[in-house]
């Protein structure tokens, strides 16, 4: 399938016959193939008498691409992993044995087939469409030591698009990337950190990134959200090589300092991208609702929320947020 994808993305069209004799198929088990990529959301430009081709606007990752756009002292300290298919970056960047040499690890992927998000929801991400980015780091001071990463983690993604050209982007809490359209805030990318090992002591957190990079109107609309991509808020086609490798370098920068400063070296930053900021909101904490203003986040990262009966704080968990 790798070699079909190279294949078909050199900006020409190749009949049938010519694919199965590169590849040592029959013509039938090409149509097959082809098939199977339009069913994971890959649109192939197929022209009777010429053949076939990826739609130019689809730019597949590329690990060279990618690596060659690291800043050099990212570059130095990062293992990169990429793969065509799999079931969850975030399980994979597990998986691997990377270099130990290496202090972090990143994975990416053309397409999940078990794309999770947050609460147990599943991510969509359409082939050649999205960016699934995880990370792993490994922290020695136990899992308290990671309140408010995904916070912080929130910041440098917006930060990591605004060096590609991407502007009016905010923060939901805890863990979404909005863009504030004509018609509402839409969801742009959303971040899941999964942590591992013991409470107390030496502990693995994964941290996965999912963003829409170019959907079509349908892949939007089935989404289930109000939603939006790079391309329409760029209003232009952006390389996912580029994206991806402009997310790489900020949040390994972003993890060295959040080692040595925690999640106050953010909060700041956070509170300019709050979507939220002194507005009426709704929270949602295990199927209890309460109203409040939202007064920004605590040092620890929890939502601090204004009610009638005083000042509260929500943490991570089954807590959600909604504007009323």
């Amino acid at each position: 399938m790798q070699k079909l994808l190279t294949l078909l993305s050199d900006n020409h069209f190749h009949s049938g016959e010519e694919l199965g004799q590169v590849l040592g198929i029959t013509r039938a088990a090409v149509w097959k193939k082809l098939k199977a990529l339009e069913g994971l959301g890959l649109h192939i430009d197929s022209v009777r008498g010429k053949g076939y081709r990826l739609s130019p606007d689809i730019e597949l990752l590329d690990h060279e691409n990618i690596t060659e756009q690291l800043e050099l002292a990212v570059k130095n300290k990062v293992a990169l992993h990429t793969c065509l298919s799999t079931g969850s970056t975030n399980d994979l960047v597990q998986e691997l044995v990377f270099s130990s040499s290496r202090k972090q690890h990143f994975c990416t992927a053309e397409y999940q087939t078990r794309g999770r998000g947050r609460r147990g929801r599943n991510w969509s991400n359409p082939f050649g469409s999205t960016i699934c980015l995880s990370a792993l780091w490994k922290v020695g001071e136990g899992m308290a030591s990671l309140e408010g990463l995904s916070l912080a983690v929130g910041v440098v993604v917006i930060q990591a698009l605004e060096s590609i050209g991407c502007q009016g982007l905010k923060l939901k809490w805890p863990n979404d990337v909005l863009w504030q359209s004509p018609e509402g805030y839409k969801k742009l990318a959303g971040i899941l950190l999964e942590v591992h090992g013991d409470p107390n002591g030496e502990c693995k957190v994964i941290i996965g990134v999912g963003l829409n990079a170019a959907l079509s109107q349908e892949q939007l609309t089935a989404i289930g959200q109000p939603a939006t991509d790079l391309q329409r808020i760029c209003g232009r086609v952006v390389s996912r090589n580029r994206a991806v490798s402009a997310l790489i370098n900020h949040i390994s920068t972003m993890l060295d300092q959040y080692g040595e400063e925690g999640f106050d070296a953010f909060r700041e930053c956070w509170s300019r991208y709050d979507a939220f900021s002194a507005q009426t909101v709704t929270v949602d904490a295990s199927g209890k609702q309460v109203i409040g203003i939202a007064r920004g986040v605590s040092e620890q990262g929890g939502l601090l929320l204004e009610t009638d009966s005083g000042m509260m704080t929500f943490n991570g968990g089954e807590v959600s947020l909604r504007k009323r």
